[in-house]
């Protein structure tokens, strides 16, 4: 069996993740990132779940996620999946889109899966740049004329690529946003929205696309994640976010981010203004 490796670099000077992943044979879960993810799929073939869709993607695929599409994904060709990508934060999106347009305003892309050979030409070698540690003027060029492309063929208004969602929905959410770092139960949360449980189970899974406890799962491991890059350790971040333990941490940490917090948190830690790289495997 293929040994699974992840390999994630932090670039300083863009203010972005670059990821590779290879030999993956597991499925991901649905969830989603409260960040844009831009991916390119180098081997395998999957089926994608995103927002309730189903998609058939493979070998040069461009994936698009804005913050807080929930998408899944499992092996479909009994092979593993090479995947290579770049999450980049909501407010250094800001930064790039008022560069590029002179609007200060979120991008929101559609649709989530591509095939466009132009985008790939720059997505690619942005990708070995990024991750090689490339230093010259050209790696930012290549961002930008990349963002500059998807955001002319592919983005709109990022408030139209928001699905809508009852009141009720917002409103759980809202709360659960709030007490991320506590102890809550559907109880609290139904209250707070005013609605049965089985009404808010089947009304928020249909709006988000995940359950009440996967958003809040979610949420806790995206602050989890900025802690950890501050140098907190795994401990201090699965307590300061609302995990029961650190083991349950890491658990739900590795499988949705697909390194353990350590290995994360080492990332940044060894970076020092200059990237840094970090394998782990399963």
């Amino acid at each position: 069996m293929r040994k699974e490796i992840k390999t994630l670099v932090y670039d300083e000077e863009l203010r972005l993740e670059a990821y590779r992943f290879e030999g993956i044979g597991r499925p991901f879960p649905n969830h989603f990132h409260d960040y844009y993810v831009i991916g390119f799929i180098e081997q395998g073939k999957r089926r994608l779940w995103y927002r309730n869709r189903e998609y058939a993607i493979g070998p040069g695929c461009v994936l698009l996620f804005n913050p807080g599409d929930t998408h899944a994904c499992v092996q479909t060709d009994g092979g593993t999946l090479d995947y290579r990508g770049f999450n980049i934060a909501t407010e250094i999106m800001l930064d790039l889109a008022e560069e590029i347009t002179g609007k200060r305003a979120l991008p929101g892309f559609s649709p989530a899966v591509l095939c466009d050979e132009e985008v790939s030409c720059y997505l690619r070698p942005l990708h070995d740049l990024v991750m090689n540690g490339f230093l010259e003027f050209g790696k930012e060029e290549s961002l930008l004329l990349m963002l500059s492309l998807l955001m002319q063929r592919y983005g709109q208004p990022f408030e139209y690529c928001i699905p809508e969602c009852r009141e009720e929905i917002e409103q759980a959410c809202a709360f659960m946003e709030e007490h991320a770092a506590e102890r809550i139960s559907l109880d609290q949360i139904c209250r707070q929205a005013g609605l049965s449980k089985s009404t808010l189970l089947r009304a928020f899974t249909k709006s988000k696309g995940v359950t009440p406890y996967c958003y809040l799962e979610s949420l806790r491991i995206g602050r989890a994640k900025k802690l950890l890059e501050q140098g907190a350790s795994p401990m201090e971040a699965a307590l300061q976010t609302g995990f029961s333990d650190q083991s349950h941490f890491t658990n739900y940490f590795t499988r949705f981010i697909g390194v353990t917090p350590g290995a994360y948190r080492d990332i940044f830690l060894k970076s020092s203004g200059t990237g840094g790289e970090g394998q782990a495997s399963p």
